[in-house]
Formats: C-alpha cells, sequence, structure tokens
C-alpha cells in the first residue's frame, strides 16, 4: 500500500530503504552529482521503486533533510516532556543545535545547499522550510509554553527564536564556513551551549 504523505512524498513498504540509500548518496556526491542510478543501487531497489515514492530528486533530497531535523527534533522534545524547568530546556536545546551543526550529517547539507544553490534556484528555501524551519516552528512552541507559564516574557517569539539558534552558533559557524571543524573541541562546544542559554535568560527570563 502507498500513502501520499503532505509533503507530496509517496510512502510505502521500501520506503525507508530508499530513504536511507539516498543519505548515503546525497551525502557522498552532493546534489547535482548523486544520480537516481546511484541511489538505487545502494538502497538495493529498481529505479521504479525509486521513482514510485519521489517523482523527482530535489523532493528527495528535501526528505532526507526533513525526516533527519523531525527525528532530532522529537529527541530533543521527549528530554524535555514534562515540568522541565526553562534554563534545563534550553540547555537540552542549545546541546541538540551544536549536535547537528557539527555532525556530519550536518556540515555536508549547509555545504551542498549553499554550493549548489545557485544552479538550483529554490533549494535553499525549501530545504530552510523542510528542515531548520521545523526546528524553529518547535522552538516557537516551546518558547510560547514558557511564557504562558511565567517563566519567560518575550514580546516577538519568532525573533526570540531565531535569537536563541544565532546563539548556538557563535564561533561555530564561521569555523565551519572555513573547514576549521576540527578546532572546535568538546569544551568548546560546552561553552558555547552555557553562553546560548546565560545570555538568552539575561534577557528574557522573568526576574532573570
Amino acid at each position: 500500500m502507498t500513502i501520499i504523505d503532505d509533503h507530496g512524498v509517496r510512502r510505502g513498504r521500501k520506503f525507508d530503504q530508499v530513504l536511507d540509500g539516498a543519505r548515503k548518496v546525497f551525502l557522498r556526491d552532493g546534489f547535482e552529482r548523486a544520480s537516481v542510478d546511484d541511489i538505487a543501487r545502494e538502497a538495493g531497489v529498481s529505479k521504479a521503486t525509486i521513482y514510485a515514492y519521489f517523482p523527482d530528486k530535489q523532493l528527495m533530497f528535501l526528505e532526507v533533510a526533513r525526516c533527519e531535523c523531525h527525528r532530532q527534533t522529537e529527541e530533543a522534545e521527549a528530554s524535555i516532556d514534562g515540568d522541565v524547568p526553562v534554563r534545563a530546556a534550553l540547555t537540552i536545546a542549545a546541546e541538540r543545535i551544536v549536535e547537528f551543526l557539527l555532525s556530519e550529517f550536518g556540515q555536508r547539507m549547509f555545504r551542498i545547499v549553499v554550493g549548489e544553490g545557485e544552479r538550483f534556484p529554490g533549494l535553499g528555501r525549501e530545504f530552510y522550510e523542510y528542515g531548520p524551519g521545523l526546528i524553529h516552528a518547535r522552538l516557537v512552541h516551546h518558547l510560547g509554553c514558557y511564557v504562558e507559564g511565567g517563566a519567560l516574557r518575550i514580546d516577538d517569539l519568532e525573533l526570540a527564536a531565531d535569537q536563541f539558534a544565532q546563539l548556538c552558533k557563535a564561533t561555530i559557524h564561521e569555523k565551519l564556513i572555513f573547514g576549521m571543524a576540527e578546532t572546535i573541541t568538546p569544551d568548546m562546544a560546552d561553552r558555547i551551549v552555557h553562553g546560548a542559554v546565560d545570555m538568552f535568560m539575561a534577557r528574557y527570563a522573568v526576574g532573570g
């Protein structure tokens, strides 16, 4: 049985198998050089099976990004499920964001989107909506819950969510752009996480 989801992706028995193959090939070859033949070979399925689930390569690439960001978001939200103090929740969120930025997946996807965005107009915008935009939306939701609970005072949730994400990129983003990821030590990542939380709390915590 094949099901078509809200993103126009058809899902069936071999969907996860196809997606895993696509993930490996995109990370290895980038977007333009990744071929349907290579993806079918990596996934151990026919090209007909690939096209049965994904009408085009761009949708397949975006689904890889969406699924990874969805997985990361679900794991983070599972850690803050229940009555978790705001500082603890923000620390978990910051750790996840930094972990994603430093991951092979996060670095490769960023380079692919930036490097090939000119040849494929709209890829960056759609990638944001499928991936980072999902994380942004969940941040807005959770920050709103803490505002309603009286722990935070925020007038512009959209801006605050973007500010928090940018604080988590401090130092890291520039080093990744210039290929210096190896210089980001665990101690540095920890300093960035706690610095982001401290600054955000100083600005938005009630009584902070």
